[in-house]
């Protein structure tokens, strides 16, 4: 079984802090988004490859984080495109990395490099294997404005009868998230686009696959953040922490309060501050602050400034 992990997107919502680095790169506690997706892949004997379907543009970061991490099942793939307004939609990714890279012979596992999620794949992987049908992972956001941003289901007798992608009257609050495993006969891409069917979200995909037979549906309990804003980010920080705070070795912070969920990396300075909920980035400097669920990049600087739900980009000085 070869897997996927999707890291192309440009994240816009969370600029300027992903403006220059992929959000999977953020640090999410002592890890990073797309690390915890990867550690779970490298350890199932079932995936003998995983590939990195990212963009030109991050093409660099990715090569070079796994590098330095290591590993002997990881491939990057790379796609023709190094802005948001190029981009080929999700399904035409997928569908172009189909063919560059020769799949299509083996199952496929296709997973979103931005959430964090309550269960094991390997968990996932035994369920779909039950079935040697389509597969996705859903969650019950337990609300139907909520449910109004995602892809929905409804389930009947274990088996996915419709599904609606971001729908204004929503039938349910059970949503995908983003994980789905195929058994080669359904990694039908090039047909779905054929036939000129939205290529942007996977969920109309799904939609036409529930139309063509049987898609099962894999559902948990727990935690589960789609990390594509701030406040999912900032979110998601706080449960990896659980209320501790991560301060680098080479950090500096003199008399200063850390409250919770702070996360401070190497080189930050913290003189005179008040810190609550926020990540601070590497050489950034806090002096004389009081900040609250922010995210300082990395060599900005903040002097004498109050800051509460601030995204403060690379080399910025407030004062």
């Amino acid at each position: 079984m070869k897997a996927i992990v999707l890291a192309g997107g440009y994240a816009t919502r969370m600029w300027p802090i992903t403006r220059h680095r992929p959000k999977m790169l953020l640090p999410v506690g002592e890890s990073t988004v797309i690390d915890g997706i990867v550690d779970e892949l490298e350890s199932d004997e079932r995936i003998s490859e995983i590939f990195i379907s990212t963009n030109e543009a991050f093409a660099d970061e990715f090569e070079a984080h796994f590098e330095e991490r290591g590993t002997d099942k990881i491939s990057m793939s790379v796609e023709d495109t190094s802005d948001e307004d190029e981009k080929f939609g999700v399904v035409g990714a997928l569908a172009q990395l189909v063919d560059r890279e020769g799949l299509g012979e083996e199952d496929l596992l296709v997973i979103a490099g931005d959430n964090l999620f309550g269960f094991n794949i390997s968990e996932f992987i035994d369920h779909f294997k039950d079935y040697d049908d389509p597969t996705l992972a859903a969650y019950d956001v337990g609300d139907l404005e909520k449910a109004k941003s995602y892809g929905l289901i409804q389930v009947e007798n274990d088996e996915i009868v419709d599904f609606q992608e971001k729908p204004d009257n929503p039938k349910s609050t059970l949503v995908s998230i983003a994980c789905y495993a195929f058994p080669a006969d359904a990694i039908r891409f090039d047909e779905y686009l054929s036939g000129d069917n939205n290529p942007d979200e996977p969920g109309w995909f799904i939609q036409w696959l529930v139309d063509q037979g049987s898609v099962r549906p894999f559902s948990f309990d727990g935690v589960w953040y789609d990390i594509g804003t701030p406040e999912s980010y900032l979110e998601a920080v706080e449960f990896a922490l659980g209320g501790e705070n991560i301060v680098a070795d080479d950090a500096t912070v003199e008399n200063s309060r850390l409250g919770d969920n702070v996360h401070v990396l190497p080189g930050a300075t913290i003189r005179n501050s008040d810190i609550d909920d926020t990540v601070v980035f590497q050489d950034a400097t806090i002096t004389d602050a009081d900040i609250n669920d922010s995210v300082i990049d990395e060599k900005a600087s903040v002097d004498d400034k109050d800051l509460d739900g601030a995204l403060v980009g690379q080399h910025s000085r407030i004062q």
